[in-house]
């Protein structure tokens, strides 16, 4: 049988602590209802004394979400418990969570205490809370930097004094995992009256260890873990809510299972983020933007043909619809046929050689290929390729500006050799175009001339259609890149080889 691992997430309060990510009582409850439809267990909805806006927001999200245990945040002080339980007087489940420092540095800086003194606070202070509620969570700040003994004996007087979760936090995020684990452990052996209460983990990431001690907290007897949506928090942030969720979903040998509907997880982890203005990093795990994208070409060749290869996560488990295959300068044939059957194309090898190498042309000057671009690569490939190629595009070269004239050298490949000329004209798509006529036997006149963008983009792909008329008959040529010159060019010679 699986043990259950409670998820307290405290995204609207030490998430909200974040400077700039303050939200309103009506986003409050929008983000508080999110988190119900994820499945978290606690809710911890703000730290009531702090303000009148505070107040009214735990009052608010006690009548508006039932499902989870509403908590609210206090000091070791009567006045924020009054205050915290008049707050949650709406909530089904009500949790108060007190507490005080407990290591020597806040002992003797913060609080000018001594060590018998901050226990005796801290009994009256669980005390004092267990009047209004039955469950009362407390927490040792700075146990990370506690004495483990100290610690113990803190622990012991709080759980007798009636508390029913010890949350032991890692407040500074100092604490390397192994020192973590081993802490935990302490407790679980030295405290005689551990299994009365329920051991928490509430670890920062100040040194980028916040997941790993937490798990590492699990792993040696804590039931419940402290997160916030996306590991937003004071400093450097919190333990991150989907990190811990899906490791111990991918880790089912250790026979933990928490109560959260992940394929939520996406969804709510943009909801916080444009709520908050805190964008997700791209390469944050599980929910940033490429946690499940892959350019390389062997990676990409290796998810196609088997998604476990390199994810070790279902992106649909998270409430992503599919791996996202980003076709770059690194991408191979593979994905290239791969995005080209999802849009409709079915191509011979021949002709995937000849997509693929426009594609990378294309692809060394725009950072991300669009399914709008390949559309545009496709059209040329296909047009070109009923027309054998008497003439190519060797090389252009333009100078133009507001007080230069217009001129343009463009070598072509006629047939395999190479002829050169420079022109002037209006412009620098002119004066190109005067220096292909020059160059070909071919009398044409230009009927029309059309430029698309593709995207928005100053880096995305232009297509250019032409239309030339010669001897009477008309024809069409079709072209696209990142430079619309070198586009108009290339659509030019691309109706020019129709006549041949």
């Amino acid at each position: 049988m699986s043990d259950k691992l409670f998820i307290f997430d405290t995204t609207l309060r030490d998430g909200e602590q974040v400077p700039g990510c303050q939200l309103n009582t009506v986003e409050k409850i929008e983000v508080a209802k999110a988190l119900e439809l994820l499945g978290v267990d606690i809710l911890e909805a703000g730290f009531p004394v702090s303000s009148p806006g505070d107040f009214q927001s735990v009052v608010e999200l006690s009548k508006a979400v039932r499902k989870p245990v509403i908590c609210a945040l206090t000091r070791s002080v009567e006045k924020d418990i009054d205050v915290a339980a008049e707050a949650l007087k709406y909530a089904k489940r009500k949790r108060i969570h007190t507490g005080i420092g407990t290591s020597d540095l806040h002992i003797k800086y913060k609080f000018n205490s001594n060590r018998e003194e901050i226990i005796e606070r801290a009994i009256s202070a669980v005390k004092y809370a267990k009047k209004y509620v039955e469950d009362v969570e407390f927490y040792a700040e700075d146990a990370g930097r506690t004495e483990n003994e100290y610690l113990a004996r803190v622990i012991e007087a709080v759980i007798k004094a009636g508390a029913t979760v010890v949350n032991i936090p890692d407040t500074t995020g100092y604490c390397l995992p192994d020192e973590y684990g081993a802490k935990i452990r302490f407790l679980k052996e030295n405290v005689k009256n551990i299994d009365k209460a329920i051991i928490s983990t509430h670890c920062h990431n100040d040194l980028g260890m916040a997941t790993a001690n937490s798990v590492i907290g699990i792993i040696n007897g804590a039931r419940q873990v402290e997160v916030t949506i996306n590991g937003i928090g004071e400093r450097a942030g919190n333990t991150s809510l989907e990190e811990v969720v899906m490791i111990m979903r991918s880790r089912k040998h250790l026979g933990i299972e928490t109560g959260i509907n992940t394929r939520n997880i996406f969804k709510t982890s943009r909801l916080v983020s444009s709520l908050m203005n805190m964008p997700v990093q791209p390469n944050k795990s599980i929910v940033g933007r490429n946690a499940f994208a892959h350019s390389s070409g062997i990676h990409q060749d290796g998810v196609l043909k088997n998604r476990e290869n390199y994810e070790i996560i279902d992106p649909v488990e998270v409430g992503i619809d599919e791996s996202s295959i980003a076709l770059t300068a690194r991408s191979g044939r593979a994905a290239l046929k791969h995005r080209l059957s999802i849009l409709g194309y079915e191509l011979s090898q021949e002709q995937l050689d000849e997509v693929y190498k426009k594609f990378l042309e294309v692809a060394d000057k725009k950072k991300d290929i669009k399914d709008d671009d390949l559309e545009v690569l496709v059209g040329i490939s296909s047009g070109n390729g009923r027309n054998r190629k008497r003439l190519k595009l060797e090389r252009l070269q333009v100078l133009c500006g507001s007080s230069t004239i217009p001129v343009a050298t463009v070598s072509l490949d006629y047939e395999g050799e190479t002829l050169t000329k420079t022109s002037v004209g209006t412009g620098p798509v002119d004066a190109s175009f005067n220096a292909v006529k020059e160059l070909v036997h071919h009398k044409f006149k230009l009927e029309e001339y059309l430029v698309q963008a593709i995207t928005k983009g100053s880096d995305d792909l232009g297509k250019v259609h032409v239309q030339i008329e010669n001897r009477g008959k008309y024809y069409y040529g079709y072209s696209g890149n990142t430079d619309i010159v070198t586009a108009s060019v290339e659509a030019l010679i691309d109706a020019l080889n129709r006549i041949v």
